[in-house]
């Protein structure tokens, strides 16, 4: 069984996360490509102790990079998770 810190990677601070939080009580994370919504869900209940309403995710593929002369690569593929927070919560990022 993961642990809810294993699910969460880091909080994604954009000039979009930013307005997202100000506005819409929302917030940006980068999640493990595995988890789940419910899984998402549990996690920030636990790490924060605010309680969630809704959980938007969604996937996003790694780039193509060039590597040596003719090799290409990829970055990792990885999802992010917008979470949205019952009115009244507020989660102190910076």
């Amino acid at each position: 069984m993961k642990e809810a810190y294993d699910f969460i990677q880091n909080i994604l601070l954009t000039e979009k996360a930013t307005l997202l939080s100000e506005k819409y009580n929302q917030y940006v994370f980068r999640v493990l490509p595995s988890a789940n919504k419910i899984q998402i869900k549990q996690a920030i209940e636990q790490i924060f102790n605010k309680k969630v309403v809704n959980v938007n995710t969604a996937n996003y593929a790694g780039k193509k990079k060039r590597e040596r002369r003719a090799d290409f690569g990829r970055r990792s593929h990885w999802k992010k998770a917008i979470v949205t927070l019952k009115e009244g919560d507020k989660l102190d990022l910076v």
